[in-house]
């Protein structure tokens, strides 16, 4: 029998994680037993470890050992840090919203420029209302999974927007997480709501300020998108290099939507994107794409769950994986067609390129399918640099480096070719030329 251990890796009892933090906690009363049992559920399944099939390469026990306390509220230092790192990672033209240290910073958002069909508030406000008996449901998922558990229950802050029906949005909108306490957890979770004919781009940044380090980071988007939307989704993930990562994306797909999502990871010792996507809705397209780039020993984990729940959809899933040194990436990927959803066209591809003998990759394809009038395929492949395209560079003067920063180039852009808007392609081809400098 699995059990949660009792101390953590510095001797410090599980439960006082949530003790220690419960008094900074926003929430009426019903909040805050919400938040205790969450973390109850938590204490008792412990860390995620490899005898959990849907964690079996992620062994968060082994690779974490114990979760940071709460970071605390961003002091005037921490805001200044912060307002450096928002600086350097802003999208130009995108409309700001920052969390620091897993709390919303108004000074740093640019709230007032929105358009008037969308608004914009605080989970931390909502969860404080006790005129609002529902406050409590935000923190509610359909998940027994312990780290978005863990994530009801210590939730400090985040982002709930709405963006009216009809609405056509021309500037993104930019969530921010910055990072400035190292030794500190930030936990955060954001709702948002997308209505009916709407167009509108969401960009999310992870980023540590200046040479912040050894911070942990645990978040959660609850994602609604009405019927006839166009969205397009960026998560940039760039933490700091000894910094974890773990996010959990819950996706409500309504009817005839286009939603085009895209992932890059290019920092953190260890991440974990998990997505749950559910076409809920006839007639929509999913595009999912996603680049890992990894070096060194870090640990990069996607998995994603697309759940045919309705008749009539299509998904297209692109990921590559970079991996040098002795990094480890891990794909796992599931495609669930359910017993109506006749009609179904679900595929999905991932490749890995080894730069080292040492570095691994894990590609693990699923599907699950109850329905008989389908087409659904995947694939998995994983293997080094085309030898004879390097000779062939080499050969014309490149140096090496340059000559697999070409063909690493190649190697990822068919998953950032996916990526619509000119601007934002420029920008994530941008961040992988700038791993690859790092690299060489």
């Amino acid at each position: 029998m699995n059990v949660a251990v009792a101390k953590t890796g510095g001797g410090r009892a599980v439960s006082d994680l949530f003790a220690s933090a419960e008094g900074r906690l926003p929430g009426s009363p019903a909040v805050i037993a919400a938040r205790r049992e969450a973390f109850e559920a938590y204490e008792r399944l412990g860390l995620p470890h490899r005898r959990l099939e849907e964690w079996k390469y992620t062994d968060l026990r082994a690779l974490v050992g114990e979760v940071l306390p709460l970071a605390a509220s961003p002091d005037a230092a921490a805001l200044k840090r912060a307002a450096e790192a928002v600086k350097a990672h802003a999208i130009e033209g995108a409309r700001k919203l920052v969390l620091v240290d897993g709390i919303f910073a108004a000074d740093l958002s640019d709230v007032k420029a929105f358009a008037p069909e969308v608004s914009v508030g605080t989970l931390r406000e909502i969860l404080a209302n006790e005129a609002n008996p529902a406050a409590g449901d935000l923190l509610q998922t359909a998940s027994t999974d312990a780290v978005i558990s863990l994530n009801a229950a210590m939730a400090t802050d985040g982002v709930v927007v709405s963006v009216a029906d009809g609405a056509q949005l021309a500037a993104p909108i930019q969530i921010i997480h910055v990072a400035t306490t190292a030794g500190a957890s930030a936990f955060t979770r954001s709702h948002l709501r997308i209505g009916k004919a709407t167009r509108v781009t969401v960009i999310e940044s992870f980023v540590a300020a200046g040479k912040t380090g050894g911070y942990h980071v645990n978040d959660a988007v609850i994602l609604w998108i009405g019927d006839d939307a166009d969205v397009a989704h960026i998560r940039l993930m760039d933490d700091a290099p000894d910094a974890v990562n773990v996010t959990s994306q819950f996706v409500t797909v309504g009817a005839n939507v286009k939603l085009n999502f895209f992932n890059m990871t290019t920092g953190a010792a260890v991440s974990r994107l998990q997505g749950f996507i559910t076409l809920a809705g006839e007639g929509s397209e999913l595009l999912a794409n996603g680049v890992n780039l990894l070096q060194k020993t870090e640990h990069g984990d996607t998995t994603l769950v697309v759940d045919h729940a309705v008749p009539n959809c299509v998904s297209r899933e692109i990921f590559r994986a970079v991996i040098d040194d002795r990094a480890h990436s891990v794909f796992q990927g599931r495609i669930i067609v359910r017993p109506d959803a006749q009609k179904t066209d679900g595929k999905m591809m991932t490749r890995a390129l080894l730069l080292s003998d040492e570095a691994e990759a894990d590609n693990k394809p699923e599907l699950e399918i109850f329905a008989d009038d389908v087409s659904c395929g995947h694939g998995a492949t994983a293997g080094a640099l085309d030898d004879s395209l390097l000779f062939y560079l080499k050969a014309r003067g490149l140096p090496e480096k340059q000559a697999q920063a070409l063909l690493i180039q190649a190697f990822v852009g068919e998953a950032i070719e996916q990526i619509a808007d000119d601007g934002l392609r420029e920008h994530v081809i941008g961040i992988a030329e700038r791993w690859l400098e790092r690299r060489s």
